[in-house]
């Protein structure tokens, strides 16, 4: 019986390779060809279509790395084609297509000669139906080839030069393959769809079940049917052969499937932006062809940056998809502005994701997103569930967390609570991709892996190609048709991922909860590749809280006119930048130049809004004024104010000791060896030391970084065997202002270290100032590594059990132990702008300005005591996609902050990544809003999206306890509201609004955003 199955197998593979799949054209010819190559970057339809268009070959090479050619194809049809009711006419273009998935080769749009799209071509949807060009039998249109590369290279991970456009060649990368006019045998088509579904599922079923040996007969008959002379004369016998099995109901029992279209476009990955905004377009006029010849096909979009560039750039195309989003088959989802990585970005940052992606939706279509929509993400911060929830939404999808190494998730569906306590509904679809065929092999594999039976009996599948697009075709909607109710199979219903989350969220009660973060267990470099982009992350976001906390204040107290739309346009290109192959560094170079020359346009124009609006503030003066953006006082400047900076504090003594130096201003007294390593730091406070015996802080080590796959994705925990401790210094010296005299409030004394890190040059300032309780450390590096990640790290004696680190709005506690196969995957975490380990009394706080990465260990000593290692990860140099990544200048700055508490670290997070900017001027400007309790943190003051002049205020609580306390407006208000994130009213617990003030009695962590009504 086995050798019985094995032979049918086999005969039937080779029957639909060499006499099923060609009969479905049986008949074709070819077009004639004319041609127009782009000279630079790709051009409008319009003015492609006026270009002079020379004859093409077919079987040419075309296409060198990026480029763009326009085709022309035209011809006739034959008069007797199409005529029978099984019959009709398409157009099959082959671009040279190499037969893997679209999305990561050359693709095409089909536009008619008035310039509207028909649909795109891809490698597994070449054809274009004769109709889509309009009535008669003449072919006359155009196709737009983009020649991308196909830089997945099998996923071999080899260095490739495709991903810089200057080192990519000129050499053609494709040759066109067949280009015809051919007519469609539509019984022989459905054919092929009735084999594929049955021979996958009869693949799934166990050897030992009738079914799967009812199926193989009833394909054997099938084969016994039809004669391989004449496929289309035979195919109507053949489809009856198979009738009986697909007709048999699938079981009472069986898991259902929620299908819904689906593309996961990455915004930017192995493709410029640039090519991105092309494959929107050519997924969604896919998509749209389909539901016009598919009433109950129902697709989900999500990213509405995605849509405004086909609102901006294919306006005639936005229509169509506006009028499918009317009738419920294009839905948007998500509610983002991006499908945003969620480890890195700040606490506004997320929220405005999800101001300005709901805000467009709703704006556009008159939808507001439920769901936050997520596949792809590299992890899940434990803040999501309050953001999300304060969005206005109640849902949370991704099925990333699938990719984990070690550990499983135990459900599928639950609720996941996050550092303020709130609760999200949140599902992981069992298929384990959001890019599903509606295999069998996928359908049997989501049935047997979802792990709630008996609980649940629904779950979701994302079904269409995605990451470099595609979406959906006609063969995925034909799988579901077949499988909607098939015995040995789950039941597929295609519809929204609304109607999923209402139905599973009404059949499953009481749900499992998971509490805290989702931790990806891969994926971990990209907290650390590409530090500029990192850098020009965080610099933005702090660029644009000072930009709207000086516009709104300069708006009430000097009339200044809020500049909202400019503001609008740089958050979101800001948030644009924030995607998850993005902000992670796992783009080819292309990307990441293109990111780099965004944040210094974003950079220079929030310079100039800053300098504008404190102009309009302080007036014309010759004194110096401190503008403290900072949710907290600084040199004698109130928190969010203008004011002359006070100098406080002793001045800073330096000591030479033994080739190094001892600093000391009163607060922290820091000893700098001759190598220019950390050998202590104290806090006059505690009188206690904080390094640990016999170590040293600021420890540079070199590690190998070869991960096993995903180079810029990952840094694998073998890493940590291969070492070399930085330890020499070329030279420690004691820097001295040439002047003789030091900037207003930034008195310091600077050791200077330069060392050598492999090929590498590393210079490093260590400074302290009057009245700092931080020793700051620049660290210059001329990085010229390749596969190295450089670590900087400081050996404490804390004996901390768990380590916090800043996140969106709030801290996360994560253990320092590996007491479990969980704690031990996370040897590389997250952190924002701090990292805090303390033991009961005693605590130190790290901050930094731009890095991610970081590692917390802890060894007992011979002493007994206990030594928690806080490392940094500054560089990474991986080779793929980005050969290059991070070679060049970098500067990366940390402080270190004794005797801290969580308070300390917080303040001191704001302090290290919002500069002193000291101005002149004539006058002060008190601050707008006044927090009697500094664990109440302002992280966001702006004018209403709304345009009234209402202010708007985001506050949290920031120490992970009950704080209560009050918000006063210092200007006149008529009124004070709790809104969400959309600045919607809505109550908020522990909020007590007043006539000009809002008292709080917040929860830990708990977010509110205040509306102040002028």
């Amino acid at each position: 019986m086995h050798e019985d199955r094995r032979l049918t197998e086999v005969r039937l593979d080779r029957f639909l390779r060499e006499r099923i799949i060609p009969a479905i054209y049986s008949r074709s010819i070819p077009l004639a060809l004319s041609s127009w190559e782009v000279p630079g970057e790709p051009v409008p339809v319009m003015e492609a279509l006026r270009q002079d268009f020379a004859p093409q070959e077919h079987g040419a090479p075309w296409g060198r790395p990026w480029s763009t050619t326009w085709l022309r194809l035209q011809g006739d049809v034959p008069t007797s084609w199409g005529t029978r009711a099984d019959t009709a006419v398409e157009i099959v273009v082959d671009l040279g297509f190499s037969g893997g998935l679209p999305g990561f080769q050359c693709e095409g749009i089909a536009w008619r000669p008035d310039g509207t799209i028909m649909k795109a071509i891809s490698p597994r949807n070449q054809y274009i139906p004769l109709k889509l060009l309009g009535s008669g039998m003449s072919v006359d249109f155009y196709v737009e080839a983009a020649a991308n590369p196909d830089l997945s290279q099998g996923w071999t991970f080899a260095p490739t030069p495709y991903g810089d456009k200057a080192t990519s060649g000129n050499e053609p990368g494709y040759r066109l393959g067949r280009i015809v006019i051919a007519e469609l045998n539509q019984t022989v088509w459905e054919l092929q769809q009735d084999i594929w579904t049955l021979s996958g599922l009869m693949h799934e079923l166990p050897l030992e079940l009738p079914r799967r040996h009812e199926i193989l007969r009833a394909l054997e008959r099938m084969l016994d049917v039809m004669d391989p002379d004449d496929v289309p004369g035979t195919a109507v016998s053949g489809r009856a052969a198979l009738a009986g099995v697909l007709a048999r109901p699938a079981y009472a029992s069986a898991h259902q499937l929620l299908a819904t279209g689906h593309a996961h476009i990455d915004s930017a990955w192995l493709w410029p932006i640039r090519e991105t905004i092309r494959k929107c377009a050519r997924t969604f006029s896919n998509v749209v062809a389909l539901m016009d010849e598919n009433p109950g096909f129902v697709f989900s979009c999500s990213s509405a940056q995605q849509l405004a560039w086909i609102k901006e750039y294919y306006p005639e195309l936005f229509g169509r998809i506006r009028e499918k989003v009317k009738s419920g088959q294009f839905v948007p989802v998500g509610g983002m502005w991006v499908e945003s990585d969620t480890n890195m970005p700040g606490g506004e940052a997320m929220a405005r994701q999800f101001l300005e992606g709901k805000s467009f939706f709703l704006d556009e279509f008159g939808v507001e997103c439920r769901e936050a929509w997520l596949p792809d993400t590299f992890g899940y911060s434990a803040a999501m569930p309050q953001i999300v929830k304060a969005a206005g939404s109640k849902w949370f999808l991704t099925q990333k967390i699938s990719w984990n190494q070690v550990n499983r998730m135990p459900h599928h569906t639950f609720n996941w609570e996050g550092i303020d306590g709130t609760r999200l509904f949140t599902h992981f679809p069992p298929v384990d991709s959001y890019s599903s065929e509606l295999s069998g092999r996928e359908l049997a594999h989501a049935e047997r892996n979802y792990r709630d039976h008996g609980r649940g009996t629904v779950s979701l599948v994302p079904f269409g190609y995605g990451d470099g697009g595609g979406g959906p075709t006609r063969e995925m909607l034909a799988a579901a048709r077949r499988t909607a109710d098939l015995e040995g199979s789950p039941k597929v219903l295609i519809g929204s991922a609304a109607s999923f989350f209402t139905r599973a969220q009404t059949e499953y009660q009481p749900l499992p909860v998971w509490v805290g973060e989702m931790y990806l267990e891969l994926h971990r470099g990209t907290y650390t590749s590409q530090a500029n982009t990192k850098l020009g992350n965080r610099r933005s976001e702090h660029l644009l809280r000072e930009a709207e906390l000086w516009c709104a204040t300069a708006a009430v107290r000097a009339g200044y006119s809020y500049p909202a739309a400019e503001l609008k346009r740089l958050w979101r290109l800001v948030l644009l930048q924030q995607f998850h192959d993005i902000l992670p560094g796992s783009s080819i170079a292309w990307v990441h130049q293109d990111a780099e020359r965004n944040y210094a346009a974003v950079g220079k124009a929030l310079e100039a809004i800053i300098t504008d609006a404190a102009g309009a503030l302080l007036g014309t003066g010759e004194r110096d004024f401190l503008l403290n953006a900072a949710p907290h006082e600084r040199q004698g400047v109130p928190a969010l104010a203008v004011a002359e900076p006070v100098r406080a504090g002793q001045p800073v003594s330096v000591t030479e000791a033994r080739g190094g130096y001892i600093l000391d201003n009163g607060i922290i007294r820091a000893v700098i060896n001759s190598d220019g390593l950390l050998a202590s730091l104290m806090d006059y406070a505690s009188g206690r030391e904080a390094i640990a015996p016999g170590q040293f802080g600021n420890l540079l080590e070199l590690h190998r970084d070869t991960p096993n796959e995903w180079d810029a994705w990952d840094i694998d925990a073998f890493y940590r065997r291969n070492v070399v401790a930085l330890t020499e210094a070329r030279s420690v010296t004691l820097e001295r202002d040439p002047r003789g005299e030091n900037p207003p409030g930034q008195e310091a004394a600077v050791v200077v270290v330069e060392r050598e890190a492999g090929s590498s040059t590393v210079t490093q300032r260590i400074s302290l100032e009057t009245g700092s309780g931080s020793l700051s450390i620049s660290t210059a590096v001329d990085w010229q590594e390749s596969e190295k990640l450089l670590k900087l790290g400081f050996a404490l004696d804390v004996r901390a059990d768990r380590s916090a680190s800043e996140t969106q709005f709030g801290h996360v506690f994560r253990p320092t132990h590996v007491n479990t196969s969980w704690e031990a995957a996370k040897f590389e975490i997250c952190a924002h702008r701090w990292i805090h380990v303390a033991e009961p009394g005693y605590g130190v706080a790290v901050s930094n300005a731009s890095s991610y990465g970081h590692d917390v260990t802890r060894t007992v000593r011979d002493d007994g005591g206990t030594t928690t290692t806080v490392r940094l990860s500054l560089l990474r140099a991986p080779r793929f996609p980005d050969p290059g990544a991070d070679r060049g200048p970098h500067e990366l700055n940390v402080t270190i902050r004794p005797g801290a508490s969580i308070a300390d670290a917080v303040e001191e997070g704001y302090r290290t990544n919002l500069a002193p900017r000291v101005l002149r001027g004539a006058r002060g400007v008190e601050p707008l809003f006044t927090v009697f309790n500094p664990a109440l943190v302002i992280e966001a003051v702006k004018l209403a999206e709304d345009g009234s002049g209402d202010m708007i205020v985001r506050l949290y609580e920031s120490l992970g306890e009950r704080s209560t306390g009050m918000v006063t407006a210092n200007f006149d208000v008529a009124s004070v509201h709790t809104v969400d994130l959309l600045e919607r009213p809505v109550a908020a617990p522990g909020v007590t609004p007043g006539q000009d003030s809002a008292e709080l009695v917040l929860r830990p962590f708990q977010l509110v955003t205040l509306r102040f009504v002028r």
